[in-house]
């Protein structure tokens, strides 16, 4: 159900990374938060509870967690400049099972000197999990940070057989099946570095 336009909802759900909140506007999905983690996402006081917008994201996600799905094929409006929205996109195009460092992304989108900006765009994905920042490892193969915590970036790691401390695979890759809708603009940990609040009207977020 999509009251206006500039309506938004939300929707929490339990995972094997701990509680997520889903937000999007009832065509799209804007941000998942990790609630389990060191700063999970507050619904401002407009957003309606309504699970039914996320029937197609909350699917997906139990088949990925059951390892029966790699990819997400959802309608996605994630906000934030080009720069960040280029990065994003290229984040989706990261095979499964795969990680490539900050710089290696950075080459990607053609920008190969910029791998500070790279890990800063990274870290504001406001959609981790299906948009795959916990794919983005330092170049030694350390973790780095993740804004729902190390351990749920392990966890993901693993659940999807990858390996660690290791060198980052540089490999080719198919076109993402995840798409991005057209919406307007709004440290390196995958997920925003404080709780967000968007103020949908206004077209921007706080707590950056």
């Amino acid at each position: 159900m999509k009251t206006t336009r500039d309506t938004l909802y939300w929707h929490e759900i339990d995972s094997p990374v701990g509680r997520l909140l889903l937000a999007g506007d009832g065509d799209s999905l804007i941000q998942v938060g990790f609630q389990s983690g060191p700063r999970p996402l507050r619904p401002a006081d407009s957003w309606i509870v309504d699970g039914a917008p996320f029937r197609a994201v909350v699917a997906q996600l139990h088949e990925y967690f059951a390892g029966k799905r790699r990819r997400f094929d959802l309608p996605l409006a994630p906000r934030g400049t080009d720069f960040q929205r280029r990065v994003w996109r290229a984040l989706t195009e990261i095979p499964y099972g795969n990680t490539i460092s900050y710089g290696e992304l950075a080459r990607r989108i053609g920008k190969p000197s910029a791998s500070r900006a790279v890990g800063l765009a990274n870290g504001a994905n406001p959609l981790p999990i299906i948009v795959p920042c916990h794919r983005v490892i330092g170049a030694d193969g350390s973790l780095t940070g993740f804004g729902g915590g190390l351990p749920i970036k392990r966890r993901l790691l693993a659940l999807e057989g990858t390996t660690t401390q290791s060198p980052t695979l540089e490999l080719k890759f198919d076109p993402p099946a995840a798409a991005y809708a057209d919406e307007p603009r709004g440290s390196s940990d995958c997920n925003p570095g404080s709780p967000q609040r968007y103020d949908k009207a206004a077209g921007t977020s706080g707590g950056r």
